[in-house]
C-alpha cells in the first residue's frame, strides 16, 4: 500500500480529508468504499441520462460531489459540482456533451485509489462493508439510525459508534420509512441523522410522515445534509428538528449533533 505523499503527488489534498478522517487508518478504512460508490454512481448518471431524468441526475452528481470533496479529489468534485449545477436546470446538452469528461475523472480517481490500495481488480460492495441492512426488523436495544443514501457516511457515523451505540443504516427515504413504522413503539430508536437530497423518497418525506404521526418529539431528528442554501434551511427548521449540520463532517461533529439530539430526547421525556 502507497503512503499519503503518494496521494499528495496525484493531486489529492489529503490534507483536507485528514480534516474529516482524523487519521490516515481511518481514510484507508474508507477508501475502498469510495472506490465502489463513484464507479456506482456514474453508472446511475449515465442512466438517468439517458432517460432525461433531472431529478435524479442532480441527487446523485451532488453525492458523487460530496463522495470526491471527503476524499479529497478536487477535480473530480469541480466536475460533478458542473453536472449537479446543469442538471438543475435541465441542460442536457451541457450534460450530454461533457459526461465523457466526469468519466474520465473518475476512472483517473480510480485509478489512483487501487494503486494506493495496492489492488488490480475493481472490489464488489460485498468486499468493501460489513454494513447489514435492518429492514424491516425492530430493534432490541438503543439504536442511533443513520438515513442516507452514501454508503461513505452510513459506515463512518457507523465506526464512529461503534463501542457506545448501535447504528441502523437506511439508504434511502422509503427504507427509513420502514424501519421507523416497525420501531415506532419500542421506544429504542433514539436518535435519526437524517439526510434530505435522496433517491426515491427523500428526507423531506420521512420528516413529513414523523410529523403527521406526531414522531418528531419522540424520536428526535438531526439533519446531515450537502445543501445549505436558505431556502433548505429554512424549509428544515419548519419541522421540530434538533440541529442541523452541514456535509462534509468531522468525527467531533457528529458526536456533538449525536449527542444533542440524544439529550432532546432526555429532557422531552
Amino acid at each position: 500500500m502507497k503512503d499519503k505523499i503518494f496521494l499528495q503527488n496525484h493531486g489529492v489534498n489529503i490534507d483536507k480529508s485528514l480534516e474529516i478522517f482524523g487519521d490516515m487508518n481511518t481514510y484507508r478504512i474508507n477508501i475502498g468504499e469510495f472506490l465502489y460508490s463513484i464507479t456506482e454512481k456514474l453508472e446511475k448518471l449515465e442512466n438517468y441520462l439517458n432517460e432525461k431524468d433531472f431529478h435524479n441526475y442532480t441527487i446523485y452528481a451532488h453525492s458523487l460531489k460530496s463522495d470526491a470533496k471527503n476524499f479529497g479529489f478536487e477535480n473530480l468534485e469541480a466536475h460533478a459540482l458542473q453536472h449537479e449545477e446543469k442538471s438543475k436546470v435541465g441542460d442536457i446538452y451541457y450534460l450530454t456533451q461533457n459526461i465523457s469528461s466526469l468519466k474520465a475523472e473518475v476512472e483517473k480517481a480510480c485509478k489512483i485509489v487501487k494503486e494506493y490500495l495496492n489492488i488490480n481488480s475493481q472490489p464488489t460492495q460485498k468486499e468493501l462493508t460489513k454494513e447489514t441492512s435492518f429492514l424491516p426488523a425492530q430493534f432490541s436495544k438503543k439504536t442511533i439510525l443513520v438515513i442516507d443514501d452514501s454508503n461513505i457516511v452510513r459506515n463512518f457515523v457507523k465506526k464512529i459508534f461503534a463501542s457506545t451505540y448501535n447504528v441502523g443504516t437506511a439508504k434511502d427515504g422509503e427504507e427509513a420509512l420502514n424501519i421507523i413504522k416497525a420501531n415506532k413503539d419500542n421506544n429504542n430508536i433514539i436518535s435519526i441523522l437524517l439526510d434530505l437530497n435522496m433517491p426515491k423518497v427523500d428526507g423531506f418525506a420521512v420528516l413529513d410522515y414523523m410529523q403527521e404521526n406526531n414522531l418528531l418529539d419522540i424520536i428526535p431528528v438531526s439533519i446531515i445534509s450537502g445543501d445549505s442554501s436558505k431556502e433548505t434551511i429554512d424549509r428544515a427548521f419548519k419541522y421540530s428538528i434538533v440541529d442541523m449540520l452541514e456535509k462534509p463532517f468531522t468525527e467531533d461533529n457528529v458526536k456533538r449533533i449525536v449527542e444533542k439530539t440524544i439529550i432532546f430526547k432526555d429532557i422531552t421525556k
